[in-house]
């Protein structure tokens, strides 16, 4: 049985998807947590990891997606991942990576500093080796950095995947899942393909268990402006199934800017095209902050998460019998423990972890058979 965990890290991401196959996949890395504040009650993610990889006999990661090269995406990942390029980095007892994604901006940004420089070295290294690595998107600046290292973009054309396709690596019939890119994307003017953005990677995996489609939104970090353009490229080319959901990871920890510019009162009203994409989650969908517990009164801290952001997720949850889940409340605020969500031919379930035996509570009322 497929199943996604995310990890309680505060404002921080890092979410693990186990495949029927076996198969290990992570998104993003950040262990933050204090070890020495006994109050912190982020988990101590490396050391959870490592157990798991233990547990199934595994020295590798067949996939580590760093959505992008922000810190509360990547904090200690230089410490925990073996990376190729540089010996510093090659310990015995560090975690190997198979497969890395990353976007095109990890490749092209400049004047990186700190584990982002060390992520970015390490994905330049791949590229240049043309193994190992997998681009999402190509800015021109990526044809410019490829020519300083003697190859063309046709060179490495087969290690890049554009908005609109999806992830080689990964198909429906030998793993069970399919990864399309919706994010960083393209635009036309008057025809002609111009500038990708620079923000970070938003994908729709479909899981696919019994001929039973269960779809998850991997939301990265952008604003409202993004998947307000995300929808509009995905209504261009006729595909409004691309952004249907039963698990939808949220952007940027339950932020208000993901919605709209205004935060709101008491509940954020999402701008028209977010509003549409969130109208897509199907029956019994499951809504994740990878966040902090919600505030229940504003304070001076402008930082996510935004109770009036919350407010209106947790809406959206209800209109559709779903449940809106925040990591550092699950399953208290005073012990959070790793979110488990588990998939089957009846869709996505939350992992009860409270009792002898887990009990899996179905998110939607029965299977479906088929699918787009």
């Amino acid at each position: 049985m497929p199943k996604i965990t995310f990890y309680p890290l505060g404002n921080a991401d890092c979410y693990q998807l186990d495949l029927a196959g076996g198969e290990k996949l992570l998104i993003d890395f950040a262990d933050v947590a204090d070890p020495y504040d006994q109050e912190d009650c982020r988990i101590a993610l490396a050391s959870t990891l490592r157990d798991d990889l233990t547990a199934a006999k595994r020295t590798s990661y067949d996939l580590v997606a760093f959505t992008h090269l922000d810190d509360d995406h990547i904090h200690g990942s230089t410490g925990f991942f073996y990376l190729e390029h540089a010996k510093k980095y090659q310990d015995d007892d560090r975690v190997k990576i198979d497969l890395l994604i990353v976007p095109a901006a990890a490749i092209v940004e400049e004047a990186l500093t700190g584990e982002a420089c060390v992520i970015q070295q390490e994905a330049r290294y791949r590229l240049r080796e043309g193994k190992g690595i997998r681009i999402i998107s190509r800015p021109e600046k990526l044809r410019g950095w490829l020519a300083e290292q003697n190859l063309t973009l046709e060179d490495r054309q087969d290690l890049i995947t554009d908005a609109g396709r999806t992830i080689p690596e990964f198909t429906r019939s030998a793993h069970g899942i399919e990864f399309f890119v919706h994010s960083p994307f393209a635009s036309r003017d008057n025809g002609e393909l111009i500038d990708r953005n620079t923000d970070s990677i938003v994908l729709q995996a479909t899981f696919v268990v019994d001929e039973d489609e269960t779809k998850f939104i991997l939301g990265g970090d952008v604003d409202h402006e993004v998947l307000t353009k995300i929808v509009e490229v995905t209504e261009s080319h006729q595909r409004p199934e691309r952004l249907e959901w039963d698990i939808f990871k949220l952007p940027h920890h339950c932020s208000y800017l993901s919605l709209s510019s205004e935060r709101g009162e008491e509940k954020t009203t999402p701008v028209p095209k977010v509003k549409w994409l969130f109208e897509q989650g199907r029956s019994g969908g499951i809504i994740i902050s990878t966040s902090k517990v919600i505030p229940t009164i504003d304070s001076e801290d402008p930082q996510p998460p935004h109770r009036q952001a919350a407010n209106y997720y947790r809406e959206r949850a209800a209109a559709i019998d779903g449940e809106f889940k925040v990591t550092m409340e699950h399953p208290k605020s005073t012990r959070p423990e790793p979110l488990v969500i588990a998939i089957d031919g009846s869709g996505a379930m939350v992992e009860k972890r409270n009792t002898p035996s887990a009990i899996y509570i179905p998110s939607r009322p029965a299977p479906r058979a088929g699918g787009i």
